[in-house]
């Protein structure tokens, strides 16, 4: 049974109710502009109107104060809000089950953008030229398909980059691989990272020159991993790899316990996201760090790693029977007032390209590094083939290849089922 907060908002909300909350109070938003208003005004007849909204519940509050802030700036408008604890990586398959009686107003991350289009869910939105102006570049790619815009971004930082402890690295020596295992295996300490995870491993394969891509279908892959021609070759990453993994300094951890082995004392160095920024401050108190990702030596050369790079988005269902509003929610909950909102609750990176300059975004190291990685990362565009192969190969290479297999046939058996129909 799924929990449910109820928000009723009406013309009797209390100012103090609207202003509380992070400490904070919310400026008038961009939304009130003649297109909004022309919506309100279509909306006044409709009586006591309900909108469901999905969200991860610990982001429930942050929503539900951002809206009592749009109903104070509408206040003819009688509206429950229903919220539902459904959270952004499960949003598709739930919503997909039943799209009538699902949310009108849904969080989710952009790699579900293409199949809830294309299963009608999502449309293309009226207001996009001023998503799209009001945007950052990345974001607004994550949300479109084609040039046209389906939903409402309102993060950027679903991604992962590194973390350091500053007592024991330079600047410099964040710079390559190389030197942090170095470092590490100096001081008994581990540089860690998931490589049973095909999201990190993604990292060594995508500046190399070869590629992966989704087909047409929308969901099978084209991968040339496995190639045995050009200045990088399938097999030289897998013996970078195997170098890695053999070196003291290394340590292949599972991502639910990167928090535990920085707190430990263990790692000194852990590829990760936002999401572990507390935990890594914790743990390296006033010398914590992070920057992009570090090169890693291949095939002679130095390569930058690259990564995954994700945002998180509002969508609006297409079956709802109240999207307007719908939409003017999500263009509220989206704008930079409420992107400047969710930062300060809970340092959410912002997809909106006034609030991602400002100078307090700018002063959060997670939130730097995120950014900075971005510039070597692409979005998470791939079919469901990618995952299982990808983690049995992680899990090979970080064993050290104990079956002695020989490497193209590794790479071979990867691509064939990435590929794979």
């Amino acid at each position: 049974m799924k929990k449910k907060a109820w928000l009723v908002l009406a013309a009797t909300v209390s100012a103090a109710g609207i202003l509380s909350g992070c400490g904070g109070t919310a400026r008038h938003a961009d939304s009130q502009n003649a297109e909004t208003q022309a919506k309100q005004k279509e909306q006044k007849d409709t009586g006591n109107t309900k909108i469901k909204m999905w969200c991860d519940e610990y982001e429930t509050e942050m929503f539900q104060k951002r809206i009592k802030s749009f109903f104070a700036e509408y206040p003819d408008m009688e509206t429950e809000v229903e919220f539902e604890p459904v959270g952004a990586s499960i949003c598709k398959e739930t919503l997909l089950g039943d799209v009538t009686n699902g949310a009108d107003l849904f969080c989710m991350p952009d790699d579900q953008l293409l199949t809830m289009a294309a299963s009608g869910v999502l449309e293309e939105i009226e207001n996009a030229d001023k998503i799209k102006e009001r945007s950052i570049e990345g974001a607004v790619e994550a949300a479109s398909i084609d040039g046209r815009m389906y939903a409402y971004p309102y993060t950027a930082d679903n991604g992962y980059f590194l973390y350091y402890d500053q007592r024991y690295f330079t600047k410099e020596d964040v710079c390559s691989l190389d030197r942090i295992l170095e470092v590490c295996a100096r001081n008994r300490k581990k540089f860690i990272m998931s490589w049973s995870s095909g999201w990190y491993l993604y990292s060594f394969f995508g500046n190399t020159g070869l590629h992966l891509s989704l087909n047409a279908d929308g969901l099978t892959n084209s991968c040339d991993w496995n190639t045995t021609k050009g200045q990088i070759t399938g097999t030289d990453i897998a013996q970078s790899l195997l170098n890695i993994a053999k070196h003291p300094g290394f340590q292949d951890v599972p991502d639910s316990a990167f928090a535990k082995e920085a707190l430990d004392g263990s790692a000194i160095a852990v590829v990760s996201g936002v999401w572990d920024a507390e935990a890594m401050k914790e743990a390296f108190g006033g010398d914590y760090g992070a920057c992009r990702l570090p090169e890693y030596s291949c095939a002679g050369k130095q390569i930058q790693m690259s990564s995954f790079k994700g945002y998180r988005m509002l969508g609006v269902n297409a079956y709802s029977e109240h999207r307007q509003l719908a939409e003017m929610l999500a263009d509220y909950l989206t704008n930079e007032d409420s992107q400047n909102y969710y930062f300060k609750c809970r340092q959410n990176a912002p997809a909106n390209s006034s609030a991602a300059a400002s100078d307090a975004v700018l002063k959060v190291p997670a939130i730097t590094a995120v950014l900075e990685q971005s510039e070597y990362a692409v979005l998470q565009k791939i079919g469901q083939k990618f995952w299982t192969p990808m983690s049995v190969f992680g899990d090979t290479m970080a064993k050290g290849n104990p079956n002695g297999i020989p490497l193209q046939d590794l790479m071979d058996q990867l691509v064939s089922g990435i590929t794979e129909i």
